[in-house]
């Protein structure tokens, strides 16, 4: 079957690890009710986006993988019969952490694990005092409703990402995200970012032929330390064809449960038309390995 169900789930967050387990639980099963397949939660779901201090005991929230919070997401997709995407904050040793995006089979089997290769480190963004630099590289991920091309929000400003997934033979590409605005910023401002935002990921469906799924959570969340401004994270998950076409977007400012079809067929009769893979001169990209051309 080309036609496939897709559940979203934009959502806030609270410093309450059970609650928000809980209420992505409630969601992943809402989506299955409502028909879903495949089902992707937002970026660091079980807690506050705690990027924004830098705290030593933070690191508590993480866990290894397998693990507890493995445990949880591996039945709630066996008990719901869908494929499931999550993100998890790994313990991988002493140490050594990542952000590290986690899916799982219908029958509650782990499918794979990607980890977040690009890591940011901006005012309230400080992931590279938290997150190991991924060291599984560009590769998708077997399941039964498709290949997917699993990134990891910052992943998505990068188009090399993108494409190493499609060339690897990615049918979709997914991006649990946490983004939002520095409350601080004015209107224009606020709107160039999220513009830019929509319309890389829109490109990256444009430049590949495939749809793309990203979803952001929302709802403001305060620094802790009182020194910033916190992060209105600005929702508006979306998903978008193989021409970039939207088929579904989200609000800037609601909790939102929504189950979008998508028809994986179009990306082989968008390619037929639009054939970039075949003109690619791939003899002629070697500086791409270079930081910069000097």
């Amino acid at each position: 079957m080309s036609k496939l169900k897709v559940g979203i789930i934009q959502q806030k967050r609270s410093g309450n690890k059970d609650e928000n387990t809980q209420n992505s639980l409630k969601a992943i099963k809402k989506c299955a009710e409502m028909g879903a397949e495949l089902v992707v939660l937002q970026e660091l779901h079980a807690s506050l986006y705690f990027c924004q201090v830098e705290d030593v005991d933070l690191f508590d929230l993480a866990e290894p993988i397998p693990g507890k919070d493995t445990e949880i997401y591996a039945a709630a997709a066996k008990e719901n019969g869908v494929v499931l995407v999550t993100s998890l904050f790994e313990k991988r040793a002493a140490g050594l952490y990542h952000n590290t995006a986690v899916v799982f089979e219908k029958d509650g089997s782990m499918a794979g694990k990607y980890r977040k290769m690009h890591i940011p480190d901006d005012p309230g963004f400080y992931e590279k005092f938290y997150f190991t630099p991924g060291d599984m590289g560009f590769e998708p991920i077997d399941t039964s409703v498709g290949r997917l091309g699993l990134l990891v929000c910052w992943d998505q400003w990068y188009p090399e990402g993108a494409r190493l997934m499609a060339l690897a033979g990615a049918e979709m590409l997914i991006y649990p995200t946490a983004i939002g605005w520095d409350p601080a910023d004015n209107d224009d401002e606020k709107a160039r970012q999220l513009d830019a935002w929509i319309i890389s990921q829109r490109g990256h469906a444009v430049a590949n032929g495939l749809p793309v799924i990203s979803v952001n959570r929302t709802g403001f969340e305060p620094d802790v330390t009182g020194m910033g401004n916190g992060i209105e994270f600005w929702g508006n998950s979306f998903v978008a064809g193989p021409q970039g076409e939207f088929i579904k977007q989200l609000s800037a400012h609601d909790e939102q449960i929504e189950v979008v079809e998508i028809d994986r067929k179009r990306t082989e009769d968008v390619r037929r038309i639009w054939p970039f893979l075949r003109d690619r001169r791939i003899d002629a990209y070697t500086d791409l390995l270079k930081r910069y051309r000097d």
